[in-house]
């Protein structure tokens, strides 16, 4: 009989707390055995601001969990979507003279790097490192290319760090709980990590995320996580402009955006049906006026996310790949076709993503912990020797 091992796994998005309980199989297989939904208590702004709610919170559902399956957790992992992460790429230095790379050089500059981060970022701690980018005397190169010979190397990292005192505040209430962090997740790079095993062909891309009032971009160059943004604005401000100029009911045109398919071949005279008015007086509105609306008020948002936002600039010449994502179903259907319209008339290459399920996302989670990630570095750490051994060090070495 195979045995199984349960996980636990806790998601903070904007909204709520989701607590997952997977199981895992001889072969590594996971089956979502529960999860759990409760609403977010205590993050504003994407800060704790409410030690005791979010403890409670979290220890109350923990404490279900745990009766539920009469087991306790001594770990979690956790999947961080609404902090505000920062971003920060360096770029380390060896000069070979026609030398060999070696293993070394590339540790020295790895911990060099993270101890500079360290030292400056003091305010924060590193969640993730990324070998982005490789160059030998200039050239681009896929991989560490350990073992070849050049004159000058250089070596990207891209750094993805957490507030420091949101992270002890995070570590402390699970402590309280008798749990230990096993790992930190940015959903961003669960999310770019599943895409880039799914599309193998692409490892550079940018993936926009439009959700009813928050929208979220992040980019991916050579499979690494390099930056991610959040705005405080969604779908709803396209509705709200609509509802404004028509004086349409929101459920009205969620109606009329699910049903009606919008080109730019609409007719200037066509008119929206009386049944979408239902109980509500019927007003002649022509359709290619709600089609002015949505596609004047999606470009000023992608202006804002992608096209004229400078935080990106750099980043938006380097790809033109772009999974884009609108959450609501209810009328995604003509918002995703605009969308997808505008960013190919500006060069981009549109590419569709449905959201995660819990499984595929859990999945993802659970090769990433047991496997780790292709471009994820991690430092090493030499032990410290003694006065005396480093002084036989120099003599023999």
């Amino acid at each position: 009989m195979n045995k199984t091992s349960l996980t636990l796994y806790l998601e903070i998005n904007d909204l709520n707390f989701i607590f997952f309980v997977t199981e895992n199989d001889n072969d590594n297989d996971l089956k979502v055995k529960y999860k759990l939904i409760t609403p977010l208590k205590g993050i504003e702004n994407n800060r704790v601001s409410d030690l005791k709610k979010i403890s409670d919170t979290i220890k109350e559902n923990i404490f279900l969990i745990e009766k539920k399956f009469n087991h306790t957790f001594k770990e979690i992992i956790l999947i961080l979507e609404n902090f505000d992460p920062k971003f920060i790429n360096f770029t380390g230095f060896k000069k070979l003279n026609g030398s060999q790379i070696i293993r070394e050089n590339i540790t020295y500059i790895l911990n060099t790097l993270k101890s500079c981060v360290d030292k400056t970022e003091t305010k924060y701690n590193i969640l993730h490192i990324f070998n982005s980018n490789y160059r030998l005397d200039k050239e681009k190169i896929d991989n560490l290319p350990i073992g070849l010979f050049g004159d000058f190397y250089s070596h990207e990292l891209s750094f993805n760090l957490i507030n420091k005192n949101d992270f002890r505040n995070l570590e402390n209430i699970l402590n309280n709980c008798n749990l230990k962090i096993k790992k930190i997740f940015l959903k961003s790079f669960i999310t770019g990590a599943n895409i880039s095993d799914n599309n193998l062909d692409i490892n550079t891309f940018f993936k926009i995320k439009i959700k009813q009032d928050i929208s979220k971009i992040f980019y991916f160059e050579n499979n690494s996580l390099k930056y991610e943004q959040n705005f405080k604005f969604g779908s709803n401000l396209i509705l709200k402009d609509i509802s404004k100029i028509t004086s349409l009911k929101k459920d009205i045109i969620e109606m009329i955006l699910n049903e009606i398919t919008f080109d730019k071949n609409i007719l200037e005279e066509e008119l929206i049906d009386e049944n979408f008015f239902k109980d509500f007086p019927y007003r002649k509105i022509k359709k290619k006026l709600i089609y002015d609306i949505s596609l004047a008020r999606i470009e000023e948002i992608l202006d804002i996310i992608i096209f004229k936002n400078i935080n990106i600039d750099f980043y938006n010449k380097q790809s033109n790949a772009i999974f884009f994502e609108i959450e609501n179903e209810l009328y995604s259907k003509s918002l995703k076709e605009f969308f997808k319209k505008i960013l190919k008339s500006n060069n981009f290459e549109v590419k569709s993503f449905n959201k995660l399920s819990d499984e595929k996302m859990l999945e993802t989670v659970n090769k990433l912990v047991h496997f780790g990630w292709k471009k994820e570095a991690i430092p090493i750490t030499h032990p410290k020797k003694s006065i005396i051994a480093r002084f036989f060090d120099a003599i023999f070495d």
